[in-house]
């Protein structure tokens, strides 16, 4: 009898040992009870009903990651490309989660290709090369509202790859090649240009230099010929002044214009003119000469 209690007891013991569960950080578990939802655990120590209550699903609640492959889609323009989408979603209701669809993941994927094949036909292929951040931001707003009901919360989705057919490809490639030779011959020719404008603005300074120079020199040269006036004029006049100062009168003057036209006479002059006032001199002179000679 003893056996058979302690044997019950270690039975009890392991099937309450088996129903102790303890939930990790950023997991949920879901239990059910006779088949029907009880609770979602949380973290920390639980534990559950033997042969009553089960674990029905344990929900990671950390941001996943899931990259689809390339799906095919067309243009407005008839254009058939591949894009590949890669969507950041969380689950923040697990329940929902284990109870709205059947196939979560599967759901999420077929519901982003039908999405993105109705975004891309609204744009011609120009656009959707160009308008990544539009098909973004369309695609996770449809995505979040329809995966409400599923506890799915999209955070973000992103278009990894377009790649249109070969031949667009090659035309792209082609229209690139142009405009790459299109910038280059710009830049040259914007080269030259500057060029052309550093060389004449630089001749033009040489030029004003030069004559900043010439009309200095002249105005040094005009400057030199008025203080020369200036110092003739300055000895005349002191000549004068000393004139005035020893009183000088009218005959040693005139006597100093007859030896200065004595000077220009020994010239090569052939016809000099006396002024009268020198010629009345001149004949006092030779009178007096005459008179001392008797």
């Amino acid at each position: 009898m003893l056996y058979i209690v302690i044997a019950v007891f270690i039975f009890i013991l392991l099937l309450i040992v088996r129903n102790i569960r303890i939930v990790p950080q950023s997991k949920a578990v879901i239990i059910e009870r006779l088949g029907g939802y009880l609770t979602t655990w949380g973290v920390g120590l639980h534990i559950k009903m033997p042969l009553i209550d089960r674990v029905a699903k344990t929900v990671s609640l950390k941001e996943t990651v899931l990259d689809f492959p390339p799906q095919p889609v067309i243009t407005r323009d008839n254009v058939t490309m591949m894009i590949d989408t890669v969507i950041y979603f969380q689950i923040t209701d697990p329940k929902l989660y284990t109870y709205g669809v059947e196939n979560p993941l599967n759901a999420i994927e077929n519901l982003s290709a039908t999405t993105l094949r109705n975004i891309i036909g609204e744009l011609e292929l120009d656009g959707t090369l160009t308008s990544r951040d539009l098909i973004n931001t369309r695609m996770r707003s449809i995505l979040d509202e329809a995966t409400d009901p599923w506890g799915i919360k999209v955070n973000r989705v992103e278009v990894k790859n377009i790649i249109p057919p070969e031949g667009i490809q090659e035309a792209m490639e082609k229209q690139m090649r142009a405009e790459r030779e299109r910038r280059e011959a710009i830049l040259i020719a914007e080269g030259q240009k500057q060029s052309a404008i550093l060389v004449a603005e630089g001749k033009k300074a040489a030029m004003i230099l030069e004559a900043e120079a010439e009309k200095e020199a002249a105005i040094r040269r005009a400057e030199g010929e008025a203080e020369a006036i200036l110092a003739v004029q300055k000895a005349t006049a002191e000549g004068l002044a000393k004139i005035k100062e020893v009183q000088l009168d009218d005959g040693v003057i005139r006597l100093r214009s007859l030896e200065a036209f004595e000077k220009v006479a020994n010239g090569t002059a052939t016809k000099i003119i006396i002024p009268s006032e020198i010629q009345s001199m001149a004949g006092v002179v030779a009178s007096a000469a005459e008179l001392l000679k008797n």
